[in-house]
């Protein structure tokens, strides 16, 4: 097996720079969900199970991507025309999901036609997102992976921030942040639209500067044949997946059952510490929820500066488990501090932990998938550990909530206990020389 050569620093900018635009296309869609629905008419109670919509599609969606993409050899590559056809998808939901309101329909077919969108939405950002992850894995060294992933994950936040922020700079500008009842303000319909239109350009800078490798290629850096790429149902991969497949799946458990008790709660959390209210129809309630999306952006400022710290550790593992311990710091800090603008400090620690998920176990999952063959099926089944634990923890939050005194902010401390655990998990890990 030929060793793959060092990358300069474009190419691994250009394999992920698609990324930046899938990434403000997923958070203007995870930081409007709930707004978008309860404009419909959606019950507030109910909300909360729209969260289980994408890590569902997820789940579902990247096996099938990754599997399809092992098996697929064109001219334009084997993972670019799946990241296009997603990206494309995307933009068109994009356009009709903010629009449900406004198309005269009754409040429950408008729900419906919210709903669909939605999953289409999920469906297509997904196939869009985990080519991404296939590239880095296929084409650079392991010596390059974490400054790859890195170089992703500082795309993936940058993107965050300008996809958090759309709705309140163009409410800045002076389009309007207010509709009638059951229409979605045209400052969120323009901020889908904008966005949409960055990620394609994003994607289309993308498919004309990265060129994948033919098979012929492909085998001589990877150690695996075509016809070992044919071979090998998702039960089988996965009994034959190496242990580091396993013991990174038990961190990301804790680590992303953490983060989706931070999106279902950081409303009710800092309404109650900063604002303290409970009401959700008050308006201190209500500006605690638009706070919330400017500390999401400070939480991905937070790990776009820690996703350029984290290529200086030497050893992988202690960057690891010290980026989730100074997130489980920031977590345990949000319950203490009754300014909104001191929750800045945690929000941005919360952040290191953040850019360390979007990098680390990549890393460490493609080093031990080397020569294994089927990267895409393996990364798509990867997915499985960012997605089951989301639902798992969604399903289970009323329970937790009641067990820790129904106090949202308490969740915080939740979610900071799951990371300590996530960080004593790293230590299982066997770092591959």
């Amino acid at each position: 097996m030929k060793q793959k050569p060092n990358l300069p620093f474009w190419s691994l900018w250009n394999l992920s720079f698609g990324f930046f635009g899938v990434q403000i296309a997923y958070a203007l869609q995870s930081a409007n969900i709930s707004r978008i629905f309860a404009t419909l008419g959606a019950d507030p109670h109910n909300l909360s199970y729209f969260w289980i919509l994408p890590p569902l599609m997820g789940i579902l969606v990247q096996p099938i991507v990754g599997t399809l993409s092992d098996k697929t050899w064109t001219r334009f590559g084997r993972r670019i025309p799946y990241l296009f056809i997603g990206a494309a998808a995307a933009v068109l939901v994009m356009c009709l999901l903010p629009n449900a309101g406004s198309l005269g329909l009754t409040v429950s077919a408008a729900m419906m036609f919210g709903l669909i969108a939605l999953m289409f939405l999920d469906t297509s950002i997904n196939m869009a997102m985990q080519p991404f992850k296939m590239l880095v894995g296929d084409m650079v060294n392991e010596e390059q992976k974490t400054k790859a992933y890195s170089i992703q994950s500082f795309l993936c936040n940058a993107g965050s921030v300008a996809g958090y922020l759309f709705p309140f700079i163009f409410t800045f500008i002076g389009i309007s942040n207010v509709a009638e009842k059951g229409v979605v303000p045209d400052s969120v319909i323009w901020s889908f639209y904008i966005g949409a239109a960055i990620l394609i350009l994003c994607v289309i800078y993308t498919t004309t500067k990265v060129k994948e490798w033919n098979p012929k290629e492909f085998a001589e850096y990877n150690g695996a044949s075509e016809d070992r790429e044919e071979k090998g149902d998702w039960l089988t991969l996965l009994r034959e997946a190496p242990s580091t497949f396993w013991k990174v799946g038990l961190i990301q458990f804790f680590c992303w059952a953490a983060f989706l008790y931070m999106w279902n709660y950081s409303t009710g959390a800092i309404a109650e510490t900063v604002w303290n209210s409970t009401d959700p129809a008050s308006a201190d309630f209500q500006a605690a929820g638009n706070w919330v999306g400017v500390l999401f952006a400070v939480q991905a400022i937070g790990s776009v500066i820690w996703a350029v710290v984290l290529p200086q550790f030497k050893n992988t593992k202690i960057a690891y488990a010290v980026s989730l311990v100074i997130g489980a710091i920031g977590f345990a800090m949000v319950p203490f501090l009754h300014n909104q603008y001191m929750q800045f400090i945690p929000f941005l620690l919360i952040g290191c932990a953040w850019a360390a998920m979007l990098a680390m176990p990549f890393t460490f999952v493609t080093n031990a998938l080397q020569g294994y063959g089927h990267m895409g099926a393996y990364l798509g089944l990867f997915n499985g550990t960012i997605c089951i634990p989301q639902i798992i923890a969604a399903l289970c939050g009323g329970i937790v909530l009641s067990l820790v005194g129904s106090h949202q902010s308490t969740m915080m401390m939740v979610s900071a206990f799951l990371l300590v655990i996530g960080a004593a998990c790293v230590t299982v890990i066997r770092q591959k020389q």
